[in-house]
This record gives C-alpha cells, structure tokens and sequence, in this order.
C-alpha cells in the first residue's frame, strides 16, 4: 500500500482508496460512527485535535541573547574599561546604547512568536459527527481518527477528511491550495500522484464549505493535517537573517580583531620603551575607544525606525527591523496570485450570444462597468440584443448565490462564479431580487458534478424581457459540453432561433480558454404552462443556445504598474500559485511578467521529478510556477536562495507560511490574508495591494542609501582618531587626543551629525538602479577607499593642527580642543558633500533648480552640532570634565582653515565613490 510520512507516522495515501476500504483502515463505522470506548482510546492515542508548537525560549534568555553580537562585545567592554577607570557616567552612556538595541530586537522578535498560535486558532471550531450511532456537535478538538463528520454550507472543514457522500459539494481551499474558485466535490477514488488542488475526494482542516452538503471520514487531526505538516515546518523555521545583519556581524567581529590587536601592539610595544603600564594601558584605551564606532548602532537602529515609519505612511508595516533594508535589496518576489495579484472575485470579461462577441469592463463584484460591442457601451433598453439579454437572464436566475454590500465592499454569499454572473446583470441595470419577483422560481435541479448544469424553471409571465414564447421557461447552466450537447438550436443577432453551429461555438470556447477565462454555457426552453416541474429528462432534449459567459479572477489594476515599476529596477517578479497554469498564464500576461518576450511556466508536477540543480535552474528562467504545493514553493523559495537571490515572498493564504518564513522578506497582505500569513511574514500590506511593494522597495532602497551615508560619514572619524592615537602611542609622543574626548566625538557628535542623515529623501535614480550585489560586502571596495581618504585626511588635521597649537601656545588642553574644533568644522564640510543639503546648494550656486528647504534635518543637525561643540569649549564645567579650554576669536578662525581643503577631498572621493 502505497504511504506517506505524515504527522510522525506512516500513513496511507487516503485519497487513492475506495471510501469503504479507508473505513475499514480506520476500524471505523460509516453509518453509526465510532462508540464511546473507542473514542476515548484514540483520545489518548492521538491526542486532541490542536496545533501544539514546540516549547519557546523563556523571555529572560531571548532578550540575554540579543546581546549576542559581536557589536555590541565591543560596546559591553567599551564600558566596562571606562567604569574601571572611574568614568561611569561615560560607561552608563555605553551600555545604555546596548540595552536599547536589545530592548528594540526582544520586542521585534517577541511579536514574531504567534505563528503557530494562529495555526492553532485556525482550525479551532466546532463540528456535527456521528457517534454511537447518534448526531451530536463537538468542538473541532475532541475529534479523533476514524470519526464521521457532517458538512453543510457556511461550516469550517475541523480535520482532514476522506469524503463518503457529497451532495452539490463545494469547498474553498484557497488558503491551503491557492486555488481562486471553490472545489466541486465527489467521492471517487484519485491516483497517487495526485496533487493536493486535485484530490476533488478530501477535504482538510482550515477550509469552508462554500455550497451543498457531505459527510467524511477523519482520517488525520492536529499535527497530522496538511495544516499540521505547515505547522512542522514553521517550527524548524529559521529566525531572521538578513543581509545587513550578516554584514553587520561579519564587520563587528572583523573590527573586533583589529582593535584588539592594535591595542595589545600599542601596550607592548610601548611597555618596550620603558614606558609604564599605566601609561601605556591609557593609550590602550583611547585607542580602543578611538576605534570603536560607538554611535553606529543607534544611528543604524534610528535609520531603520525612520524607513519603518515611511514605510507605515506608505501601507507596509514592518514586523521586524532589519527587513527594511532587506526589502531594498531584494532581487526576486515571488508572489502568490489569488489574492495578491489579482482581486480575488471573479468577473465576466467576455460573452458571446447571438454570434456576437462582447466585452465587459469592470473589475469584482462591483456593478461599475459596463457591456461594450464593438468598443461601444450597450444599452438593453434601446439596443437591439435580444440574445445578450437572455444570456445575462439566464446567469442572473439560474444561481443559488446573491451578492452584498458591506462596509463599501461588494462580497458574493455562495459560489464566486455565480457572483460573477449576478454582477454582470447589475452593470446592465438589472437587480437580482427585483427579476425574481417578477420572474419567480418554480422548481429547480442543483448543480451535480455527474450531469455538470443547473437548470430552474420560472414563470416569465409578468417579465417584459422575454425571448421566444411562452409563459415558462426552463433556464440551464452549466459546463460547454453539457450543454451544447443537448442544444439542436441557437439564436442568432435577432434572437430568432437557428440550427446550432458546434464548431463556430468551439471556436468561441477555445478562445475564451486561450484567455485563461473560465467558461460556461447557457440554454433555455420555453414549456408548457402546466408544468410546474423540472426533471432531467426535460433537459436531454430540445434546449435553445443562448450563448457563452467568460470569467476571470482579473489582476489588480495597480498590480501592471507595480510590476514595471519592479522590472525597471532589476527586480525579478515570478507567480508561485497553487491555481491553473493556464490561468496563471494568463493573467502573467496581463500584467506583464514576460522575461525575453514568452512566459515560462512550470507545473507542480515538473517540479518533483527535478533534482535540486535542475529546479535551480527551473527558478530562474521561470516566471510561472502553477500548482505548486505547500512544500514546493518553500523549497522554490530555497533553490532561488541557492542562486545567491535576495528573496521577497509574498502571499496571503495558509499554504504560504512556510515560504514566508523561509523567505529573507515575508510580506502577508493585512486585510485579506489569514493569521498564519500574517503573523510568519515580515511585512504587512495594510491595503492588500500588490502596488504598495513597489512603494516597500523604493523606501527600502532608500535607508541602505543612508545607512551607507552614515558609515562612510563615522567610520572615517574613528580611523582617523584611531591612527593619530597609534602613531602617538609608537612614537612616544602625547596624544593629540584623549579618550574622554574620542567618547564626546564619537557618541554626541557623531549621532548629532548622523542621525539626520536618516532623515534624507529618496533620491530620483533610486528605482532606476539594479539591485545591489547581496554578496557585496558592507564596506565596499569604494566605500573602503573613501573611508581610507578621509581618515588619512582628518589623521593629517588632527595631529597638524594638535602640534601647531601646543608649539605656538604651549598649552596642550588649548591645542586638543582646536585639533577637535577643527576637526569637527571639517565634517561640517564633509556631510554636506554626501547630503542631498549640499548638492541642493551646489546646485543652486550652479544656476540650476533646487530647493534647499526640502532639507531641514540636516541644517538642523549641524545647527546642534556648533551649539554643542560651543558649549564644549567655552563652558567651564565642560572644560573640567574633558579637559577642554576655551577658545578666542582669532582660534575659532584658525580652527576653520581646514574645511577649505576638505572641498578638494570631498570632491575625491565622490568622484570614485558617490554616494546618492
């Protein structure tokens, strides 16, 4: 017997069994249910039927290890050096720095924790089975292996189900398959290999009955469900790991190393000299402080929090702080299409009666629209269309759904299909309760899938908008073969009938499919007035063509623009759907995902025969992937992660969690996405629009552009401190500098100075740049040329304006304060060379159009820094503290002679660097 691995155990393949051979797998009764001994037994067998997720770590230790980076090692004995040598108020500075970081990640990571939870939530509800031979409602779970369930409409599927009987069954699996319409039910057996989308005799836990009735046994609960395999592999689930977070560790621990090695070389070789420990060991320090970017992370955590913010505004909320950058550096979105791309209800789009072909425009189930022929609006009062009027008559009575309005939005009660047919009879002015009264149903046979129609008969009497005579007539829809093969007439333009033309309407047929578009037919006949019901032998025979109706589940339409939008910025967009390929196809089409002129598409089926280099392969000249099961379009997301692909996945249904998850960006859609999604994704669409991405991606791109500002602004600082302090320290020289005053540069005014930079616009050529190399590393090759550059240049200031000072004025606080002050009017300079501030001025001294108002946040910043560093100078409290001395006119001139040679600097390294 052919088996899987589900749920811990080894299982049948239920689907490919007879109903009667599954009951008997399961020792269980079809028609009285399970007795209450058994049921206890398997109870505790089993265990109930819940999500259960594996124990978490307790919070105490989570938010111990956000400590755990090598960043903030640094900062950690940053302190504890400056609290050894008494400077607590500097040491509390420090770690107060690292205690919001891992306050703000313990938050981050803690609201990530409800995944399986809402798995849990998901399938909790209650359900009619039959035990002891009796029917009673239990909660979803108390259900156990081998119970007997009953469905009807409106109900929630509790556990996964081999079906007995179906009567008119229809069941959405949208959240679990990506399917766009409800599954017709039935209780055939189904080949092994059947995908799950298919398998039209299970139903699993998490989905809704849509229409009919049924009954089915259990044949897996909790943790044994396709709900509970999703469950498994949201547990395994890595936490997240971006791109900047792995550069950041990398840089810290690199950076790590050469402080350490440079403090200990300056320590020994010093104690070599014959210089004392004491002495050395406060070199040793300042070069450590010197070297240490203290200010970095809570600029790098302000950046992120601003782009959070922006994003916000935008529609994209963001779960977890680094996926903002992650987002702007994203190379593949894989996206889900029901839903996602398009607008999840389905809409006639074509319709051909009379043999004429029509258009309809409109999206859902909205009556805006209209019917068009020949780019022309129809009228149906005026217009001469019989035969479109009893096509769109036909859809609009012979359906057991309706549609309401809640909240704004149009929602359809019943089958989306039949919606579609209620909203095209609104467009042209026709209201469905107003048609039935006068149009009122006698009788009617339901939609079974062994006939494939629906047929009701009404009495037409009172109705106006009648096409042939008599007073009653027999509507019928239902698949194309169904119907034709009982039409011997069709009408023609003027609605007189004629002998039907199978071909000419085959031909209509293969072109709606060509289209993607779901099709169906529609028929009549006009019976006698005495008949008041409908059999299926009236049916077989004598049946009038009324014409055909096309549908679709059509793409948003902001999603073609979002789309190019992703396409002019390098960004691949590939469709991962559990639908149709030739659906998927279709709307791929529509909304432009062609690569080199054709869409290449994959089937679920193809995937599983490939090994892992041919699906790597497979993943990237694809941009359609249809019928893809849960577990394949996680490992879709992970072949394209192989291929060095930054990979943001979008999706709004169960069946994406686990691809969320796995995904270096999760985006779940807000509104219509389900908890599963939502809680395993990283980002939010508040407005469940695909357009809104593009939007993420364009703020995303524009925090990485300022946190390489930030760097390329401190890092120069730090190494030009660093060097002044280590040639000091070789030479036997005093030091240009103390470590008290590296700790105001690189902690009040680094953050002063940097911070705004978190607050620049995006730039015009942001989406009009390939994404960034992911395996580029944090410090580029020319991002490290100029961090070298100005670290010379500022080593050169520091240490040229320190001896200047103390040999014209032999006062060596005075000298340390101007080799400060200098410095700090020569950043002035270089910040204003990266800001959009200073290309808005360069502009504008050019001639050319520019608003230097657009740019408040670094005016402001370097209004605080001169305030700040006045104060450093000129307060006698401040002069005590760090060793500082107040300066005259004459010396604060003196300290401005350096800008001017940082403008031929700052040039420079734009010129092989430009950051924008």
């Amino acid at each position: 017997m052919p088996a899987t691995a589900m749920g811990g155990q080894i299982t049948p393949q239920y689907h490919e069994l007879p109903a009667q051979e599954v009951a008997k797998t399961l020792n269980s009764d079809t028609e009285k249910g399970l007795i209450t001994a058994e049921i206890n037994k398997r109870i505790e067998q089993f265990g109930k039927n819940e999500l259960k997720g594996k124990p978490g770590k307790p919070a105490w230790l989570r938010f111990l290890l956000q400590f755990n980076q090598a960043l903030l090692y640094i900062l950690l004995v940053a302190g504890i050096i400056k609290a050894l040598l008494g400077s607590w108020t500097n040491a509390a500075v420090i770690w107060g720095v690292t205690l919001i970081n891992a306050i703000i990640g313990f938050v981050q990571e803690s609201k990530a924790e409800g995944a399986i939870a809402a798995l849990a939530k998901a399938v909790s509800t209650e359900a009619m089975v039959i035990r002891n031979g009796q029917k009673s409602r239990i909660s979803s779970q108390e259900i156990v292996p081998g119970d007997v369930v009953l469905l009807t409409s409106g109900d929630k599927v509790p556990a996964d189900l081999r079906l007995l009987n179906t009567r008119n069954l229809q069941v959405d699996e949208s959240a679990l398959t990506g399917e766009s319409v409800p599954v017709e039910k039935s209780t055939q057996p189904v080949g092994s290999d059947t995908p799950l989308a298919e398998r039209v005799n299970m139903a699993y836990a998490g989905s809704f009955v849509t229409f009919g009735q049924g009954s089915g046994l259990v044949v897996g609960t909790g943790s044994s469900t396709e709900m509970g395999r999703i469950s498994q592999s949201l547990e395994t689930g890595s936490s997240l790991s971006t791109p900047l977070t792995r550069k950041f560790d990398k840089f810290s621990q690199k950076l790590l190393y050469v402080i350490l090695g440079l403090a200990t070389l300056t320590f020994a070789v010093g104690l070599g000299q014959g210089r004392s420990w004491v002495e050395m060991f406060e070199a040793a320090v300042a070069l450590a402080v010197s070297a240490i970017p203290e200010g970095l992370p809570a600029v790098v955590t302000v950046t992120m929090a601003i782009g959070v913010n922006r994003m916000a505004r935008r529609h994209a909320i963001i779960r977890k702080l680094p996926a903002v950058e992650t987002l702007g550096g994203a190379t593949v979105i894989c996206s889900d299409k029901t839903g996602t791309l398009t607008e999840n209800q389905m809409t006639v789009q074509a319709i051909y009666a009379g043999g004429q072909n029509f258009s309809v425009s409109g999206t859902g189930y909205s009556p805006e629209g209209e019917i068009l022929f020949e780019q022309q609006p129809v009228d149906l009062e005026t217009g001469n269309f019989p035969s479109l009027k009893a096509c769109i008559m036909a859809g609009l009575l012979c359906t057991d759904s309706h549609l309401e309005q809640k909240d704004g939005n149009w929602t359809v009660v019943g089958d989306p299909t039949e919606g579609a047919l209620i909203a095209v009879a609104n467009k042209v002015g026709w209201n469905q309760s107003q048609m039935a009264e006068l149009t009122p149903r006698i009788d009617g046979i339901p939609f079974e899938s062994q006939f494939q129609y629906m047929a009701t008969l009404h009495d037409r009497s009172q109705s106006t908008a009648q096409t042939g005579n008599g007073a009653k007539t027999l509507y019928v829809k239902g698949s194309v073969e169904a119907i034709t093969s009982r039409c011997q007439q069709m009408f023609n333009a003027d609605g007189q009938p004629e002998p039907i033309n199978h071909e000419l309407v085959a031909q209509q047929v293969q072109a709606m499919a060509e289209q993607g578009l779901r099709v169906l037919a529609f028929a009549q006949k006009t019976v006698a007035d005495n008949q008041n019901s409908v059999e299926h032998d009236d049916i077989d025979t004598g049946l009038i063509f009324l014409g055909l109706q096309g549908m679709i589940d059509p793409p948003r339409p902001e999603v073609i623009a979002a789309v190019r939008a992703c396409k002019t910025a390098g960004i691949q967009v590939k469709m991962i759907t559990g639908d149709h390929i030739t659906t998927a196809k279709a709307i791929a089409e529509r909304i432009g995902l062609e690569r080199d002129g054709k869409v290449q598409a994959f089937e679920g089926r193809q995937l599983t025969e490939m090994d892992d280099p041919e699906l790597a392969q497979a993943v990237e000249a694809g941009v359609i992937f249809a019928r893809v099961a849960p577990d394949q379009k996680l490992r879709l997301v992970e072949a394209l992660q192989s291929k060095g692909e930054i990979v943001a996945m979008t999706g709004d249904g169960v069946n994406d969690a686990p691809a969320l998850r796995q995904a270096d960006i999760g985006v779940a859609m807000g509104g219509a996405g389900t908890d599963v999604a939502r809680e395993a994704a990283d980002m939010l669409l508040t407005d469940d629009n695909f357009a809104s991405i593009e939007a993420a991606v364009e703020e995303g791109r524009t925090v990485y552009q300022n946190l390489q500002k930030a760097i390329a602004f401190i890092l120069p600082v730090n190494g030009g401190e660093s060097m002044t302090i280590l040639i000091s320290a070789l030479f036997a020289r005093d030091l240009p500098i103390l470590s008290l005053q590296v700790l105001w540069l690189n902690m009040v005014n680094s953050v002063t100075m940097t911070v705004p930079l978190a607050f620049e616009p995006k730039s015009d050529r942001v989406m009009k740049q390939a994404p960034r190399n992911p395996r580029e590393p944090l410090l580029s090759g020319t991002l490290l040329q100029r961090i070298v550059a100005v670290s010379v240049f500022n080593w050169i200031l520091i240490f040229g304006m320190f001896e200047w000072a103390r040999q014209s004025t032999g006062d060596i606080n005075l000298a340390r304060t101007m080799a400060i002050q200098a410095l700090v009017a020569a950043r002035i300079v270089y910040l204003l060379s990266i800001s959009q501030l200073g290309n808005a001025i360069f502009r504008k001294i050019s001639g050319k159009a520019a608003e230097i108002s657009d740019f408040p946040a670094i005016a402001i910043g370097i209004l605080c820094t001169v305030v700040l560093q006045v104060i450093f100078s000129q307060w006698s409290l401040m002069n005590n503290l760090f060793a500082t001395a107040p300066l005259n006119l004459n010396q604060w001139l003196i300290c401005l002679i350096p800008t001017l040679p940082m403008l031929p600097v700052a040039l420079f390294v734009n010129r092989i660097d430009p950051v924008e």
